[in-house]
């Protein structure tokens, strides 16, 4: 286990195996894992499917294949039973966050995002995700749970992703067709030829399958994440990861998270202003590795809002030393420049963060 943050996605197949309620005929063996990684003090979270699942029971709907409108009607009942599931497995808390594609996608709501796992995990708190799927319908349609997992551990800075199946991994044909199918235990390219092996789900409970998980997969090692695809219902793989070996497919990541990171930041990010910092802030932030206080900012260029990246300056601007996400617009951070951390709920009336650029999301261009 060389990861130091793990995003684990579970699928319904784990989580309600018979489409009839939770179980925790699979779960006991994810969440002993989950227990073990946290007392060796690895950042776990967690994707979870299943409240549609969990719910069907619940709602009349009269046909195998309930509408859009039902499935959201199970969720909503499904999801407060699938936490209450998750949460008995575990002597310390879980949260539950429910998002979108939409949230991840929306610049502010994606920094809000950010902040609360971070501060989630800081705080030793599982955080257990799942798509909003009482609001959301496209997605809802195609069960993008896979993907979902993928752009967490984007968002959360993880290092690995851990996408747990009823299946063994990417075989190079149908398994359940062809005694002679193959396992591939390691993939360093994924092209059109590993997608057309890949099908959908015949499990009607789940709403991805193989060609969802290649995909978060492709997703996650373009940004320096590393990806399994493992059987979560045999015990034995749980061993088999904490032993560090490989027990189903494992995807090359093609570069660290943090330099795929540190390269979307320097390179793909488009600063929208610039903040001017004093020698003190300079000192802490380019020498110290540390994240950047509204107490060590001078002046303030430009009009942008939360979540975009802005130049950090020094010497009036002639002289960027570094890029960041600010944590506020421009019209806030001119109100609480050069102040304390501790003013800014007082002066602003709410405070997103003591840090107005987080270590996390800040790159030196120097290196």
């Amino acid at each position: 286990m060389d990861f130091k943050r793990v995003v684990i996605k579970v699928g319904s197949a784990l989580v309600a195996p018979d489409g009839k309620g939770c179980s925790g005929k699979y779960l006991l063996s994810i969440a002993r894992f989950i227990s073990h990684c946290q007392s060796q003090n690895k950042e776990v979270i967690l994707v979870s499917s299943g409240s549609v699942a969990a719910g069907r029971k619940l709602i009349a709907h009269g046909s195998p294949n309930p509408s859009i409108a039902s499935k959201q009607a199970m969720a909503a009942v499904g999801q407060m039973q699938m936490m209450a599931n998750w949460q008995r497995f575990f002597d310390f808390p879980c949260s539950q966050l429910l998002i979108t594609h939409g949230d991840l996608k929306d610049r502010r709501r994606y920094i809000n995002i950010k902040n609360t796992l971070r501060i989630l995990i800081e705080n030793q708190v599982l955080p257990v995700v799942n798509e909003n799927d009482t609001v959301a319908t496209e997605e809802l349609k195609v069960g993008d749970n896979d993907n979902l997992a993928a752009l967490v551990a984007m968002v959360s800075d993880a290092d690995c992703l851990l996408i747990l199946s009823d299946v063994n991994g990417v075989y190079d044909q149908d398994p359940n067709k062809a005694a002679d199918a193959k396992l591939f235990t390691e993939i360093d390219k994924i092209d059109d030829a590993l997608y057309a092996m890949a099908g959908g789900t015949n499990n009607k409970i789940a709403t991805g399958g193989m060609k969802t998980k290649i995909q978060a997969a492709e997703k996650a090692c373009e940004h320096g994440i590393t990806t399994f695809i493992v059987n979560g219902s045999r015990s034995e793989v749980f061993e088999a990861l904490l032993r560090g070996e490989n027990p189903g497919t494992k995807f090359i990541a093609q570069q660290s998270p943090l330099k795929a990171k540190k390269y979307w930041l320097k390179h793909t990010l488009k600063s929208h202003g610039s903040v001017v910092i004093d020698e003190g802030a300079i000192n802490a932030v380019v020498n110290k590795g540390a994240s950047l206080l509204a107490t060590g900012i001078i002046e303030i260029y430009g009009d942008f809002v939360k979540g975009e990246s802005v130049n950090i300056t020094a010497h009036c601007g002639t002289r960027v030393l570094a890029k960041g996400i600010c944590q506020y617009s421009s019209q806030d951070l001119e109100k609480i420049q050069g102040k304390n951390s501790n003013e800014i709920e007082q002066i602003l009336g709410y405070c997103q963060s003591k840090e107005i650029i987080h270590r996390d999301d800040l790159v030196l261009l120097n290196e």
